[in-house]
């Protein structure tokens, strides 16, 4: 059984119960889903004098319409952040921290990567702290502006040339550090050189991660993103091609500022009642010694449009084979029934009536078993592998662009290949 079909592009629910495939469509036309506070985006800044004026620039442009020359079809304007949130996004911040880029340069250029990224995140991090505690005035949200030497630096695969490094001192190998996170040095100090190894090298992740252990939303931002036209080459042109994305940069950043806020621009239409989605992701813990030590966690997408994280134990996961990752039968167990018991508090104590539960390979039986054990005979459980396909490709048989997102083709009850990405006429 081979069958080529095409799935049409679900719709999303805004205000008014009104539903469109395009969520540009509907925020323009009628507005978000699910309104956010009305006083607006409470907000603080951290940047350069020139990337706080980048920033408050690009905040005094997405309050009027944004067009993007005359591909409107493909890349509609954005009609201004009020008028497609319905709330206000002042061009006046509630805090301001400025810095001299100097100073975050001495972090920016340390030659080890670990302490590179850790140096330079606890550089802005520090700073942002040290504002919520004096000030009398509480952003719900902050925005770290960038400049281009940390995106350049501060990633994972970065080097530093030899003419700009700065030497680091107490370095250490990253296995030497993750074995002093099991077994503590004498000296206290040995201790405190491995702290930076216990963190991931890249900056953008771990900003974000060690500001929301303090319940500090953020939103970063490379400063030639706001203002690309002042980053130019040495032909007088700017380094990256953004003219046209003007408003698709709106539209990004919009989206994802209204939901930290507290505000749901949309959420999925159709969803059935009494039906929940749950995606297991797994992840190599690598301050444990054991190579095959993994922690696994759960998302739960509700038919409300909320999604809920469950953690669940960190436990030697991994199989032999790179990227497979299997649970036991109790940790399965246990990490599903924490899903189902958050499902059943926030409906009037009912278990779903059918779960999917999603993952990048096939279940195996002693995890199957751990499912349907927490299941129970009330909720029916379906399981899903969703992996990227490497040994299948689909080519339109006249002309150049890709094929439709949404194909797929069946191969039987159980398989099919699905294109999540390709061509969308809208």
């Amino acid at each position: 059984m081979n069958k080529l079909i095409h799935l049409p592009e679900p719709t999303l629910l805004f205000n008014h119960d009104q539903s469109v495939e395009d969520p540009r469509d509907g925020l323009s036309l009628f507005g978000p889903f699910d309104p956010a506070q009305t006083y607006g985006v409470r907000y603080g800044v951290i940047g350069t004098k020139d990337g706080i004026r980048r920033f408050l620039g690009w905040v005094e442009k997405i309050q009027h319409p944004v067009v993007d020359g005359d591909n409107m079809r493909g890349r509609p304007p954005f009609p201004g952040f009020e008028a497609a949130f319905g709330i206000p996004f002042s061009p006046k911040p509630l805090l301001r921290v400025e810095f001299e880029e100097a100073d975050l340069m001495k972090h920016v250029l340390i030659g080890d990567r670990f302490k590179r990224s850790y140096e330079t995140a606890g550089f802005f991090t520090e700073r942002i702290l040290e504002a919520i505690r004096t000030e009398e005035d509480k952003p719900n949200l902050w925005f770290v502006v960038a400049p281009e030497e940390v995106y350049k630096y501060c990633r994972p695969a970065s080097t530093v040339g030899k003419e700009l490094r700065i030497e680091a001192e107490g370095t250490m190998r990253p296995k030497e550090a993750i074995g002093l996170v099991q077994q503590p040095a004498l000296f206290g100090q040995w201790n405190t050189n491995a702290i930076p190894y216990q963190y991931d090298p890249d900056f953008r992740n771990q900003i974000k991660g060690r500001l929301l252990s303090q319940a500090v939303l953020t939103q970063v931002l490379r400063e030639s993103t706001l203002a690309h036209h002042e980053f130019l080459n040495k032909a007088g042109k700017p380094t990256r091609q953004l003219d046209k994305l003007q408003s698709q940069i709106a539209w990004n950043l919009g989206s994802a500022i209204y939901y930290k806020v507290g505000g749901k621009p949309w959420k999925l239409n159709g969803v059935r009642d009494g039906v929940c989605y749950v995606g297991l992701a797994f992840k190599r813990d690598e301050k444990n010694p054991n190579p095959q030590a993994a922690c696994c966690a759960a998302q739960m997408f509700l038919d409300s449009g909320d999604g809920v994280v469950f953690k669940g134990n960190v436990g030697p996961w991994m199989t032999g084979k790179r990227g497979h990752f299997h649970l036991t039968t109790n940790a399965a167990c246990e990490l599903l029934s924490q899903a189902i018991d958050s499902y059943k508090a926030k409906h009037n104590n009912q278990p779903p009536k059918e779960l999917f539960i999603h993952g990048k390979v096939r279940f195996d039986e002693p995890e199957w078993h751990g499912f349907k054990e927490a299941a129970g005979s009330r909720t029916n459980v379906v399981g899903v592998k969703i992996d990227d396909a490497d040994d299948f490709r689909l080519y339109r048989e006249h002309g150049s662009m890709p094929v439709l997102r949404g194909i797929a083709l069946v191969q039987g009850e159980r398989s099919a290949y699905l294109f999540s990405r390709g061509f969308t006429p809208r």
